[in-house]
């Protein structure tokens, strides 16, 4: 089995949080999705797991954070600097919020932030590593 990461995210809403992933880009694994979860794919590496409130209980005790913190910030690659606009547009338009800290743009690099319906935090980002200047250090 090749190495992959499952992001699991508590969800207040599970169809909307499914609607929101969607109009990002993600797609749903039904194999992996029910009425309490949802398999939602980024890539062949990246899954994100959305869980009910009753179903991330059953793996930890521990308090679910409210939708204004900020527990982790997710970076995820875009193919141009117009995905990472597309998104965050798709993300203001589905029951997120867009720009939630201030767009960086270095010119090799180009970022901004958005938050899901329940506050978790991603960074969509694109970056040329042809134009990184020497000796940069992105991010």
């Amino acid at each position: 089995m090749s190495r992959m990461i499952f992001v699991n995210l508590p969800v207040t809403n599970l169809d909307a949080s499914m609607n929101f992933y969607k109009a990002l880009g993600f797609e749903n694994n039904p194999q992996f999705t029910d009425d309490t979860a949802a398999c939602m794919v980024w890539s062949e590496a990246i899954n994100v797991m959305l869980l009910t409130h009753p179903k991330w209980r059953t793996f930890t005790d521990r308090p679910i954070p409210p939708a204004t913190s900020s527990e982790v910030m997710l970076a995820i690659s875009c193919d141009s600097r117009e995905a990472v606009d597309s998104m965050n547009d798709a993300a203001a338009a589905n029951g997120g919020t867009a720009d939630i800290n201030p767009i960086q743009d270095l010119g090799f690099m180009y970022n901004r932030n958005l938050a899901d319906p329940d506050g978790h935090v991603w960074e969509a980002m694109w970056m040329d590593m042809s134009a990184i200047p020497s000796g940069s250090q992105a991010g």
